[in-house]
């Protein structure tokens, strides 16, 4: 039983469970899934900046902040209950992918070699994080959300923009990974 759980689940199941938040969600107020407003909420709620943009009531929205610490919860007893711990597997073409970017584990899907200081050389892991994190956050909010935002709930609501901002993100996640990223592992 515990190896069901603790197993990689297929399509088939994870996909339908994943589609249900959006009825869920819908049903129990008129909710939006989505994650890239809950740190907007966190401003709002602790630091109570005086721009327009925080002033709100937050606590309406407050099942968000409960949902992404359960994210964050669930990570973490995955890791440490569960022991998923290691990468999941790769293709061969995603290991010849990683390999001819020169990554020693092509496995890992976070290398030490795009994120870690190595060498004194600190361009790489300040791209990698602060630039790429700048342009993740920038295009949230820039979409008017995030990919799970748009892509589940938003084409489930038949919304056009979603289907605009679904297909940027999947074409700017293509160009990333066979463009940028090579740029960045050449560096």
């Amino acid at each position: 039983m515990l190896e069901a759980i603790t197993g990689p689940w297929p399509w088939y199941v994870t996909g339908p469970l994943l589609g249900l938040m959006v009825p869920i969600l819908m049903f129990a107020g008129n909710k939006h899934f989505g994650v890239s407003t809950s740190l907007q909420h966190i401003c709002a709620a602790t630091i109570k900046p005086k721009t327009k943009y925080f002033q709100y009531d937050w606590k309406k929205q407050a099942w968000s902040l409960v949902f992404v610490a359960g994210t964050i919860i669930g990570g973490i007893l995955a890791v440490t209950l569960f022991g998923a711990d290691s990468s999941p597997a790769l293709s061969e073409g995603g290991r010849g992918l990683f390999a001819s970017w020169g990554m020693e584990d092509p496995a890992q899907l976070q290398p030490a070699e795009i994120f870690a200081i190595t060498g004194g050389n600190v361009v790489r892991p300040l791209l990698s994080l602060g630039l790429g994190g700048f342009l993740v956050g920038f295009g949230a909010r820039y979409a008017g959300g995030c990919t799970s935002g748009h892509a589940i709930m938003g084409t489930s609501l038949l919304n056009p923009g979603s289907y605009v901002a679904t297909i940027s993100f999947l074409v700017g996640g293509f160009a990333v990974s066979n463009l940028i990223v090579p740029l960045i592992m050449s560096l």
